[in-house]
């Protein structure tokens, strides 16, 4: 195939779209490779931040002509940070694009029914690439396959607790395995014990890890996370326990009625956040989760009454979870 039949299958604009951080570089770094490939991008390739750059000098720059090359190349990272009138111009543009430049667009969030989403989306099916991270419950094993490219094997619980310590940003998690990767050298497996003395916790405790050790009826995972939730109130805590407190009443009903699956629907939640609710529910008893219930109330009403929230809701949280 000739540098102009690639060329030909070029779409004039890409949008890598998703909160994967990783895998928008991947796409930028990909396109740039193959434009490389067709031609020389030292003198044909321009880079624009969307959260300072006007849209005017965007669209000049992919109407300039290339020097020396059949193509090039303009790339806007934070296209979604692009006020109004400069997204306008993009769109305009795209109207009536050159036919020697790629435009590639980089965003983090950028909705659907937008005009500059809809007028990238109209140059072709795979003018939008969807970056979306995986599930939180997914991305251990992302992580897993990520730590191969590096050379180094993880176990389980070391990717668990890679995730745990620096959060879910796929390109710190990235930059970690490969620190990890340097001072391993070997080819002995990771295990949890390595990540924990060779990387640093930069990510706070989520809330949803919380409620989910909270679940598990694991009070000491519960206390040794509350540790490092510095930004959790204890009253968005306590709220977040009570509501996983009617799911698993929801789940032990649905269980007694022998339609288990059901839970999803009725709860009005997808099937993937709810996986786990079924073996949650047999932690408890049906009464210890209505006394739970009641207590969360009384609780609450304890701590909007300016007693120390902090004390009551810890207090609370070593009743419930108590055998």
């Amino acid at each position: 195939m000739t540098n102009d039949q690639q060329q030909n299958q070029l779409l004039a604009a890409y949008l890598a779209v998703g909160e994967d951080a990783l895998k928008r570089e991947a796409v930028i770094i990909r396109l740039r490779a193959r434009l490389a490939k067709l031609g020389d991008l030292s003198f044909n390739a321009d880079d624009f931040d969307g959260e300072t750059a006007a849209g005017a000098d965007i669209a000049a720059a992919c109407n300039t002509m290339p020097f020396a090359s059949p193509v090039r190349l303009v790339y806007v990272r934070n296209a979604e940070k692009l006020k109004k009138a400069d997204s306008e111009e993009i769109v305009a543009y795209l109207g009536s694009p050159s036919d020697s430049t790629v435009l590639a667009l980089e965003a983090e969030k950028l909705a659907k029914n937008t005009r500059l989403y809809k007028a990238v989306a109209a140059l072709g099916a795979k003018a939008v690439i969807d970056c979306a991270p995986p599930k939180s419950w997914e991305l251990p094993k992302r992580v897993r396959a990520m730590a191969t490219g590096h050379g180094i094997v993880l176990t389980e619980g070391a990717a668990g607790a890679l995730v745990e310590l620096v959060g879910e940003n796929t390109v710190h998690l990235d930059n970690e395995l490969k620190k990890i990767a340097l001072a391993r050298g070997g080819s002995d497996t990771v295990t949890e014990r390595d990540v924990r003395g060779l990387v640093a916790r930069t990510s706070e405790v989520k809330p949803w890890d919380f409620t989910a050790a909270f679940a598990e009826r694991n009070l000491a995972k519960c206390l040794s996370l509350l540790a490092k939730m510095e930004s959790s109130s204890p009253h968005a805590l306590i709220a977040m326990c009570t509501t996983r407190i009617r799911e698993l009443i929801a789940a032990q009903a649905m269980a007694r009625r022998g339609n288990p699956k059901a839970l999803a629907q009725v709860l009005g939640q997808p099937d993937w956040k709810l996986k786990s609710h079924g073996a949650w529910a047999r932690n408890f008893s049906s009464g210890e989760l209505r006394r739970a219930l009641v207590s969360s109330r009384d609780a609450e009403r304890a701590m909007k009454s300016g007693a120390d929230a902090d004390e009551i809701f810890y207090r609370w949280l070593v009743d419930t979870l108590r055998r």
